[in-house]
């Protein structure tokens, strides 16, 4: 099994860190490392998730027709990993982890 990023790996990882870069405010990575439960405060969840909306990015697993940015499972991972690292608040997981993929399915 080969587990080495890709050059497309490795070239979405850097615009995923740009983008938080640019995007996570030093406000929003202080209240996401805060955080003591997989919800935001309202204020900080809907901040971060406009950013993400308005980049196509709010619904990683979701398919392009459905809304969602259609990602890999590698994407998912390395944006996972990477908005981890850098101390972004969750997407609030109810409505876009659960409830949306069922009414997908």
């Amino acid at each position: 099994m080969d587990l080495a990023w890709s050059d497309a790996d490795r070239a979405f990882r850097d615009e995923v860190l740009a983008f938080l870069d640019a995007e996570l405010t030093p406000d929003l990575r202080a209240r996401g490392r805060a955080m003591t439960s997989v919800y935001a405060d309202h204020a900080t969840g809907m901040a971060w998730q406009k950013k993400l909306h308005a980049r196509g990015w709010v619904a990683p697993a979701w398919p392009r027709e459905f809304g969602g940015a259609g990602w890999s499972v590698v994407q998912r991972y390395i944006w996972a990993r990477e908005a981890a690292l850098a101390g972004a608040p969750p997407v609030s997981p109810m409505g876009i982890g659960m409830c949306g993929p069922v009414l997908i399915g």
